[in-house]
C-alpha cells in the first residue's frame, strides 16, 4: 500500500453532509474502511457494535437500518462512528454539525465532547461558527484569506488584539449576554474539558 493511501487511512474524516452511502446499511457504512483494511468479519462486526454503543445507538436496532431511516442527528453520529472505525490517531471534522438545527446541534456538540473524552483523539474541527469553536476547542486557529492570522487558547482569543479576530469574538458575545470569558460555556453549559480537541 502506498504512503498517500496509508496517510489518508490514518485520519478519520467527518463531513457536514455526513456522506453516508445510501445503498449500505448503517453497519456497513461504519465498516467501509475496516473492510478496506481487510479486517476479519468477526473483528469488523465487533467494532461496528462497539462504535454503535459508543455513539448511543443500539446495535441490534440500528446496524441493519438504512441511512434514510435515520434522523439528521443519528446520521451525524454514524458519521462520527465511521470516522473512528479503525481507531485513527487524528480526526478531521469539516463542519460536522453545520447542517443541523440549533437544538440538535447543541446536543451533538455535547455528545461529541463525551465521545472525545472516551476515545482521546486529536481532533481538527473546521467551523465558521465561533460559538462552536469556543465551546469545543482547547486551541483555536483563525484563517483569513487562506492564511493563519491567529492561534491560541480559547480563553486567549477573547482578549486578542487583532481587529479581525476581535470581530469574530464580538459577533457571538450578544448571544450569551455576558462577558467574553463565558463564551466557552455557551454551547454546552460547561467549559470544555482537557485533551487534544481543536
Amino acid at each position: 500500500m502506498g504512503i498517500p493511501i496509508r496517510l489518508r487511512r490514518s485520519v478519520g474524516y467527518g463531513f457536514q453532509d455526513v456522506g453516508l452511502f445510501p445503498h449500505l446499511t448503517v453497519g456497513d457504512n461504519i465498516a467501509v474502511v475496516p473492510h478496506l483494511e481487510r479486517w476479519t468479519e468477526d473483528r469488523v462486526a465487533a467494532r461496528v457494535r462497539e462504535l454503535l454503543e459508543l455513539i448511543g445507538l443500539a446495535p441490534d436496532t440500528y446496524a441493519e437500518r438504512w441511512p434514510d431511516e435515520l434522523s439528521g442527528g443519528q446520521r451525524q453520529r454514524v458519521g462520527v462512528a465511521r470516522a473512528l472505525a479503525i481507531d485513527p490517531p487524528v480526526l478531521l471534522m469539516d463542519e460536522p454539525f453545520g447542517a443541523l438545527d440549533p437544538i440538535t446541534r447543541r446536543q451533538l456538540q455535547q455528545e461529541f465532547r463525551r465521545i472525545q473524552a472516551r476515545v482521546a483523539k486529536s481532533v481538527m474541527l473546521v467551523t465558521h461558527d465561533m460559538a462552536e469553536a469556543l465551546a469545543l476547542a482547547d486551541r483555536i486557529g483563525v484563517l483569513d484569506e487562506g492564511r493563519l492570522i491567529w492561534c491560541g487558547t480559547a480563553q486567549a482569543i477573547t482578549v486578542a488584539e487583532d481587529e479581525r479576530v476581535r470581530a469574530l469574538v464580538e459577533s457571538v458575545v450578544p448571544l450569551f449576554h455576558g462577558p467574553a470569558d463565558r463564551l466557552r460555556q455557551g454551547s454546552g453549559g460547561q467549559e470544555a474539558g482537557h485533551g487534544d480537541r481543536p
